[in-house]
């Protein structure tokens, strides 16, 4: 089994005619089949999302949340939309600090707002996709009820949190059968989400959000405290939504707008387009000093301003204006800042991230989460839902832009992206890995333009990370000792991560010669794939 997932050395997958690239070799495959099968884009990578929901249940499932943007026929009319999901109507600030509670905690049931993957799912392939939903969700069924084996990265975070799944029994029967959890090359099952796969295949979101299902999830939240209601779930909706952009060498970026921290993402590029290309390459010390330092102002930002602009408005225009930039830029010194605020924000943890161009080069940017690895730890007990804690993005602070409510979104971390050039859409990608997304889709984009890495090769460099919370930089072991003694000189609290920093995956159009060229992070167990057919 490898212990770290940061080496490769394969280079970025090239196909003509449809891609897709995840972060498992079974959703991948599943994309393909269904684009093969006469499937389009946004078919594809919602039957691939469903199988992830089941073989990376620390990473993401029906009980998460999904945020997704759609390119038809590689255009720049880009369909944006917003599965994050709602505070229950009962929650607000004033509650949580009458009963004490000062922070929500990651495994508390107010931490569970109203999952929205399933809303997007049927709502996105209703309005664009050429299949059913319920023909879509068949391969997951499948590994669901038949089984599917534990992989490599799979396992190593399956094993990371053996104590957490425990305090929760029907979690705990269902990932640790036998006591133990599942190590890589052992088959593993979820039964009971098979027969819950099969009832949303049935009817459709009702299946998730009304009847049985919901009952189930209700249920265990209001025993273990919480406000949810069934009118919460069957009331629950998400959004399409307009798209915000931000030029950058060129291209245009394109991002889905707050309560996503897709915003912040674009402001990284513009400060980043302000300052010189260090020559010395992604890893000089001046250049990493230069990212982290570009990200703590950023994210300074996001934690002042970025809420739900359905209960507070959100600076976008002021935020990415050329005086904001222009100030943020010129703080810039050879030398840490001063400390920033403290931050009352919650760490980041896990997601899983898809993109898919299919033949008519109809291109999606699909992301689907439970936030911290295995969510909250919740599971519903004869559904087999496994329950995000999305809601410990929101603030219980009073008279805070995110400050809990109901029907309120909290601060999202997870973000697809679209680049375009001349009114044509070239890339779709994304990032993984909660706060570091918006920095994880700088670095990536600025390694990949700036200094010209192949798309794989982009994502295949060190990473490292100033943790917003906790204001370490973790940075990843491959990064030499010389250059972190230098960052360390320059006043950066320098530490070794945890896991392996994030995960990506991105397919480039090259129009001109009709190519698709996909790449796959090797820190997840995921593959880029394609295939071409021969014109007749």
């Amino acid at each position: 089994m490898r212990t770290y997932f940061g080496k490769t050395g394969r280079g970025p997958v090239m196909e003509k005619t449809a891609m897709a690239a995840t972060s498992h070799p079974l959703a991948t495959e599943t994309a393909l089949e269904i684009l093969k099968a006469g499937g389009n884009a946004m078919d594809a990578a919602v039957a691939a999302c469903a199988v992830q929901c089941v073989v990376e249940p620390q990473s993401t499932g029906i009980g998460g949340d999904c945020f997704c943007l759609y390119s038809p026929e590689g255009s720049t009319e880009y369909v944006a939309y917003n599965g994050s999901g709602r505070a229950p109507a009962g929650a607000n600030g004033a509650w949580y600090r009458a009963q004490g509670i000062s922070e929500i905690a990651e495994n508390s049931p107010h931490a569970v707002t109203i999952p929205g993957a399933v809303d997007a799912w049927d709502r996105l392939i209703s309005d664009y996709g050429n299949f059913y939903l319920s023909e879509l969700l068949q391969p997951a069924i499948n590994y669901a009820r038949n089984g599917y084996k534990i992989l490599d990265r799979v396992g190593f975070d399956f094993a990371r949190n053996a104590d957490y799944l425990k305090k929760n029994e029907y979690a705990a029967n269902v990932f640790m059968p036998g006591g133990t959890m599942p190590k890589a090359g052992d088959r593993h099952r979820q039964e009971k989400l098979a027969n819950t796969l099969e009832i949303i295949a049935e009817n459709g979101r009702d299946g998730f959000y009304k009847g049985e299902v919901a009952e189930d999830i209700v249920g265990i939240l209001r025993s273990l405290g919480g406000l949810h209601t069934l009118d919460d779930f069957a009331n629950y909706s998400g959004n399409y939504v307009t798209p915000i952009s931000a030029s950058y060498r060129g291209y245009q970026i394109y991002q889905c707008p707050p309560n996503g921290q897709g915003l912040i993402a674009l402001m990284l590029l513009k400060i980043m387009e302000r300052l010189e290309i260090d020559k010395n390459g992604p890893l000089s010390a001046n250049r990493i000093h230069q990212e982290i330092e570009v990200g703590r102002l950023a994210y300074h930002q996001r934690d002042l301003y970025l809420a739900d602009p359905e209960f507070n408005p959100v600076p976008v225009d002021e935020m990415l204006g050329e005086e904001n930039i222009k100030r943020l830029a010129a703080t810039i010194s050879d030398r840490r800042l001063e400390d920033l605020d403290d931050y009352d924000l919650p760490d980041h943890k896990d997601t899983v991230y898809i993109t898919v161009v299919d033949k008519d080069r109809n291109c999606c940017s699909f992301i689907n989460t439970i936030f911290r690895q295995f969510g909250s730890g919740i599971m519903a007990p004869r559904s087999g839902v496994l329950l995000h804690n999305r809601g410990r993005g929101f603030s219980l602070k009073k008279g805070h832009p995110n400050e809990i409510a109901g029907g309120k979104r909290p601060l999202h971390t997870i973000i697809p992206g679209m680049v375009a050039k001349d009114g044509r859409t070239v890339m779709s990608y994304g990032v993984m890995g909660g706060q570091y997304q918006a920095f994880g889709h700088m670095q990536f984009l600025t390694r990949f333009l700036d200094y010209g890495l192949d798309i794989q090769a982009a994502m295949d460099l060190p990473r490292f990370f100033a943790d917003p919370i906790s204001g370490k930089v973790e940075v990843e072991s491959e990064i030499e000792a010389s250059i972190q003694d230098i960052l360390r000189e320059k006043g950066h609290n320098i530490v070794p991560p945890k896991v392996p920093i994030g995960g990506s995956q991105a397919i480039w159009i090259d129009w001109e010669k009709d190519l698709l060229m996909g790449g796959s992070d090797p820190r997840k167990d995921g593959l880029a794939a394609g295939y071409s057919q021969i014109k007749k």
